[in-house]
């Protein structure tokens, strides 16, 4: 069902892209789609993981590139690039909330409050990474040769993420603070050596630890608590805050475990050859 409902929302996207150049007229449509397929789900009692099947078809289009390259260019003190590039992904996450909303009232449908998430076992945490690697590769149009490649670090990378969180205790910033470290100082070098982008190799690693559930949670949240009014339940606003702050820190921790690496190889001697 989530795939069927990604897929149609990918063909829609395609038409639309013939009729209107407008960057978020695309993410609006998609998103409503997957919001009326999981609203139907729920109403017909398909399936209670009614947050899974809205949120996953959505989560490829949260402009992860965008928030991450915003980030690095507000830590490169590039403040009116930095800026612009997290308004327009800011932008964009709300148009996509905003589908989602409107998919779910269409249906006569509410989305459920997230729970605490089930631990995944390291196997199938590791696989789906290196699946969403591929996935998120070869949708930025990556050449398929170049693909082993982050797909090994992405699953890598995930399975120490994985460990420090399950076995350190830690939270999902931390957890991808340390992950990105270790994509940056992999990727860095053989980045400048096979002089390939650094940011098509770690990006594509990496892209899939992008908080896209905790922004569409906040997102859709805020959306709903301007809907409702003053009187909006307690718990939305502390959705926004709670889904929204958890959001920003991962952002920021990827940001920074991405680009200190960089920096500091920026600064190493070429090898003599």
């Amino acid at each position: 069902m989530i795939a069927a409902s990604g897929a149609i929302g990918g063909l829609v996207r395609r038409r639309l892209s013939g009729f209107s150049a407008n960057p978020f007229i695309q993410p609006l449509c998609a998103a409503a789609i997957a919001g009326a397929v999981a609203g139907g789900a729920g109403r017909l009692e398909l399936s209670e993981a009614i947050t899974l099947i809205a949120f996953c078809p959505c989560m490829v289009l949260v402009p992860g590139p965008h928030l991450l390259n915003g980030a690095i260019d507000l830590a490169h003190t590039r403040i009116a690039l930095g800026t612009a590039r997290l308004a327009y992904a800011g932008i964009i996450v709300l148009m996509i909330c905003a589908g989602l909303w409107f998919g779910l009232v269409a249906t006569g449908a509410a989305l459920p409050s997230a729970g605490s998430p089930a631990p995944t076992p390291l196997v199938a945490d590791v696989i789906a990474a290196g699946c969403a690697v591929a996935a998120f590769g070869t949708l930025f149009s990556m050449p398929w040769r170049l693909l082993p490649f982050p797909i090994a670090v992405g699953m890598f990378a995930h399975a120490v993420r994985w460990a420090v969180i399950s076995m350190a205790s830690a939270n999902a910033a931390t957890g991808a603070f340390v992950a990105c470290i270790i994509v940056s100082v992999i990727v860095t070098p053989v980045a400048d050596r096979l002089h390939l982008p650094f940011a098509a190799l770690g990006f594509s690693a990496v892209v899939s630890m992008l908080p896209g559930f905790f922004l569409l949670h906040a997102a859709s949240a805020l959306v709903e608590l301007v809907s409702i009014g003053p009187e909006a339940p307690a718990v939305l606003l502390t959705s926004v805050a709670v889904n929204g702050t958890t959001a920003f820190l991962v952002v920021l921790a990827m940001a920074l475990g991405l680009i200190v690496p960089r920096l500091l190889f920026e600064h190493v001697p070429p090898a003599s050859e």
